[in-house]
C-alpha cells in the first residue's frame, strides 16, 4: 500500500503495492490548506487505510484460492467478491439470474403436460429419496411437485364429496334408537289399554277449539323430537295450563306417537294426537298436486335415487354439491312437510296458532306471540336477509329460485327478503280471506311441469311465493336458525333465543349433530323413561 502526494500538493493517491490498482484519489482545493483540515484528512485516512488494505488482500487471495475465503464461517465463500462490489456500487446479478431461471422453469412446467412415464412419489420422504437416487434436474423436480400436488388435490376433493354424500345418507336415515322407540311404542299401543286412552280426555275436548288458549301445531313422524318440542314448550311457559298442542303424524307413526303422549302426559298442557288419515278434509281431490309429488316416479327418483350417478363432480364445488344434496332430502315430498299450507282447513275453528317444526327447542315463554299485532298480515316470521351469515341469515329470493327461468324472472324480485319456516304465527282469520293455498298449488304445478327447474328446495320456495305480501316481520330474538348448519354458532346467542332451530342436516338426535349444540336439545329428553333406556337412546 502506497501513499503519493502530487508535487503541487493538489491531490493524494492511494495505490496497491504492485502499482497496478489505484484504490483512491483525493483532490485538494487549489487554495491553501489549513493545518486543521490536513489533520482531519490524515485522521480519516488512518481509519480507512487498514480496511482498504484488508479488502484488497481478500480480493487478491480469492483470485488465488478460487473463492474459498471465509467460506466455512459465514457462507459458501467469496466474501470479497460478495462484499467488495456492494461497497463499490456494483451488484452481482448471479442470484437474480438464478431466480429468473427458476421462474422460467416454473412457467414451462405450469403450461406443459406432466410426462406420462413420470412416477409420482407417495410422500415427501420418497420424493427426497428419488431425487438423491435419480439425480433429477430442476425441471423434472418441478414436474414431480406439480404432479404430486394435483394428485393430492384430487384425492382431497373426492374425499370431500364422499363425506358430503355420507352425511346426506346419515341425515336422511332414521337412527336405530328412534326406530326402536317407534316400534316398541306401537307394540305398546296394541297391548296396553293405557297407551290407547283418549287424548285429550272427553271432558277436555271443547278446549281443542277454544281460542282463549294458546294453540301450537306440530307436524312430524319423529316421536322423540315431538316429545322434546312439547316438553321444552311446557317447561318454558309461564302459564303451561293455557297450552294446547295439536300433534299431527302419518298413519304408520300414529300408534307410537299416541302411546308416548298417553303414557307421558305433558300436564298441565293439553295434547291432541291425530294422524293424517283422520282428517276428512285431506282427500286426493283437495291435495292433487301433493299426490302427484308423492307418486310420480320421476319425482320420487329425484329425491330417493342415486345422487352421484350421472353427476359431473368435476364441474361443481363441494359447497354447491352439499346444497344440491340438501335440496334432495326425501322429506320434501312428504305430505307432513307440506301440511302447514292446509292449517286453516284442518282447524276451521281456530283463529290464531303458532306452527313449530320438530327440530326446534323452546327456551322462553311464547305466550307474548299471541299479543303481536300482525297488522292484517297472515304470517308472523323472522326475516332471514338481515345477518352476515351466508348460510342462514343472508337469504334473499335469489338464493332459492332459478331466475334464468322466464316465469321466475317475470314474477319475482331476486333481492326480496326471505323469511323463516319453523316458528310462525299464523292469523287464520286473515288467511281464510286470501288465495294462499291456491297460489301454492299453482306454483307447485308449474315447477313440476318444468321438471323442477324453477326451484329445488322443498316447501319454502312455493311458500315464499304464496305468502308474498302477507308476511309481518317479527323480532329475530324469537327464532334463531342454523344450529344444524353452523359448527361455530355463537353459544351466548343460542342461550338468549326464545326458539332455537336445528335446521340443516346436523340434527341433535343424529351422530352427525354438533356436540357443543346438542345439550340444548338433550336436556329435554327423558332418559329415565323405560322405552328410551331400552332403545339405548343414551345421553352423549
Amino acid at each position: 500500500m502506497q501513499l503519493h502526494f502530487s508535487p503541487s500538493m493538489r491531490s493524494i493517491t492511494i495505490s496497491s503495492n504492485n502499482g497496478f490498482i489505484d484504490l483512491m484519489k483525493i483532490k485538494v482545493a487549489a487554495r491553501h490548506i489549513s493545518y486543521r483540515t490536513l489533520f482531519h484528512t490524515i485522521l480519516i485516512l488512518a481509519f480507512l487505510l487498514p480496511f482498504v488494505f484488508i479488502l484488497t488482500a481478500v480480493v487478491t487471495l480469492e483470485g488465488v484460492n478460487k473463492c474459498s475465503t471465509f467460506g466455512t464461517l459465514i457462507g459458501p465463500g467469496c466474501l470479497g467478491r460478495r462484499l467488495g462490489p456492494r461497497l463499490l456500487g456494483r451488484v452481482d446479478d448471479s442470484g437474480q439470474k438464478l431466480v429468473r431461471d427458476f421462474y422460467k422453469i416454473l412457467n414451462e412446467v405450469k403450461s406443459g403436460e406432466v410426462p406420462a412415464g413420470l412416477k409420482l412419489p407417495d410422500s415427501f420422504d420418497q420424493l427426497v429419496s428419488d431425487m438423491k437416487n435419480n439425480q433429477y434436474d430442476a425441471k423434472t423436480f418441478a414436474f414431480l411437485l406439480r404432479g404430486m400436488m394435483e394428485k393430492f388435490e384430487r384425492d382431497i376433493r373426492e374425499s370431500k364429496f364422499a363425506e358430503l354424500m355420507n352425511k346426506h345418507i346419515a341425515a336422511s336415515s332414521i337412527p336405530k334408537g328412534i326406530h326402536c322407540l317407534s316400534l316398541r311404542l306401537t307394540d305398546e299401543y296394541s297391548s296396553n289399554a293405557h297407551a290407547r286412552k283418549q287424548l285429550p280426555p272427553p271432558e277436555l275436548l271443547p278446549l281443542l277449539s277454544d281460542n282463549s288458549y294458546h294453540h301450537f301445531i306440530l307436524s312430524t313422524d319423529n316421536i322423540l323430537a315431538a316429545s322434546v318440542v312439547v316438553t321444552s314448550t311446557v317447561q318454558s311457559s309461564l302459564r303451561p295450563e293455557k297450552i294446547v298442542f295439536h300433534v299431527i303424524t302419518d298413519k304408520k307413526t300414529y300408534a307410537g306417537m299416541h302411546s308416548w303422549f298417553a303414557l307421558n302426559p305433558a300436564y298441565p298442557a293439553i295434547v291432541e294426537v291425530k294422524g293424517i288419515h283422520q282428517f276428512d278434509w285431506l282427500t286426493r281431490e283437495n291435495v292433487p298436486v301433493l299426490e302427484a309429488v308423492e307418486n310420480q316416479n320421476g319425482i320420487r327418483n329425484y329425491y330417493h335415487g342415486n345422487h352421484v350417478a350421472g353427476a359431473n363432480l368435476s364441474d361443481t364445488t363441494p359447497r354447491t354439491f352439499a346444497s344440491k344434496l340438501m335440496a334432495r332430502s326425501p322429506k320434501y315430498i312428504s305430505l307432513l312437510n307440506h301440511l302447514r299450507i292446509y292449517i286453516p282447513e284442518l282447524f276451521p275453528n281456530l283463529d290464531k296458532v303458532v306452527f313449530l317444526d320438530d327440530d326446534v327447542v323452546i327456551q322462553r315463554d311464547l305466550s307474548p306471540l299471541w299479543d303481536i299485532d300482525l297488522e292484517g298480515k297472515v304470517n308472523g316470521a323472522v326475516e332471514t336477509c338481515r345477518g352476515e351469515d351466508e348460510w342462514v341469515m343472508s337469504k334473499r329470493f335469489r338464493n332459492y329460485f332459478n331466475f334464468s327461468h322466464p316465469l321466475i324472472a317475470k314474477n319475482l324480485d331476486p333481492n326480496e327478503c326471505a323469511w323463516a319456516y319453523g316458528m310462525n304465527i299464523f292469523d287464520l282469520r286473515a288467511w281464510r280471506k286470501t288465495d294462499i293455498k291456491e297460489t301454492y298449488h299453482s306454483w307447485l304445478r308449474e315447477n313440476l311441469n318444468s321438471n323442477l327447474t324453477m326451484w329445488k328446495l322443498g316447501t319454502l320456495p312455493p311458500a315464499l311465493i304464496a305468502f308474498k305480501g302477507h308476511v309481518h316481520p317479527i323480532d329475530p330474538s324469537w327464532h334463531m336458525l342454523g344450529l344444524g348448519y353452523q359448527n361455530k354458532t355463537n353459544i351466548e346467542s343460542v342461550k338468549k333465543a326464545a326458539v332455537i332451530h336445528y335446521n340443516g342436516q346436523s340434527k341433535p338426535w343424529l351422530e352427525i349433530g354438533f356436540e357443543h349444540l346438542r345439550p340444548f336439545w338433550t336436556k329435554f329428553v327423558n332418559y329415565s323413561n323405560d322405552f328410551v333406556r331400552n332403545c339405548h337412546i343414551l345421553e352423549s
